[in-house]
């Protein structure tokens, strides 16, 4: 099966740079596997918003990236990654980052984003999640988190709105545990 076959119109567009493969999920609806393979800059990260995009477009609100085969992501490419999350949560999906090398995973934490993706080690936990939806984000209180902005450790006792105790930025909670600055 093709990425065409998938998502149509999908690899209309190609980028050396950055290989995309898309795999649907069986048994879970609206979940893809997106294979990455190569980087993400500031030149190659408009390609990626709109392969992505294309793929959101046609219900797929349940991403898994596939992060093993992607040796560099640039802030700009966190961005990409931040844009679709955005766009997928209200229609109740959300995204899940797998197998992060070491030094991408570091651009990650430098800039405060680790712990508002949902980052897993193996494929099977990352279909599971979709799989058990959200009945799982009850156990996720109390949460314990680094503030993304001083790195003190915080505990959440619900979803909501706090002030961090260290630095007094206002921080945000949501049901399934992500953490946002605001």
């Amino acid at each position: 099966m093709t990425n065409n076959d998938i998502v149509p119109g999908f690899d209309d567009e190609k980028d050396e740079s950055l290989k995309i493969q898309l795999q649907k999920v069986d048994g879970v609806e609206g979940c893809l596997i997106l294979y990455l393979n190569g980087y993400i800059d500031t030149y190659n990260s408009n390609y990626f918003q709109k392969r992505v995009a294309k793929a959101i477009e046609k219900g797929f609100i349940k991403l898994i990236f596939q992060c093993n085969g992607l040796n560099y992501v640039s802030s700009t490419g966190i961005g990409s990654f931040t844009a679709f999350l955005k766009s997928v949560k209200p229609r109740g999906g959300d995204l899940v980052l797998l197998e992060i090398q070491p030094k991408v995973y570091e651009v990650f934490q430098l800039l405060g984003f680790s712990q508002f993706f949902n980052i897993r080690e193996n494929l099977d936990e990352s279909v599971n999640y979709f799989r058990t939806g959200t009945s799982e984000s009850v156990s996720l209180f109390p949460k314990v988190f680094s503030c993304p902005i001083c790195s003190k450790k915080l505990k959440a006792l619900k979803p909501g709105r706090f002030r961090c105790s260290e630095c007094k930025t206002i921080l945000a909670i949501d049901n399934g545990g992500q953490v946002f600055l605001g």
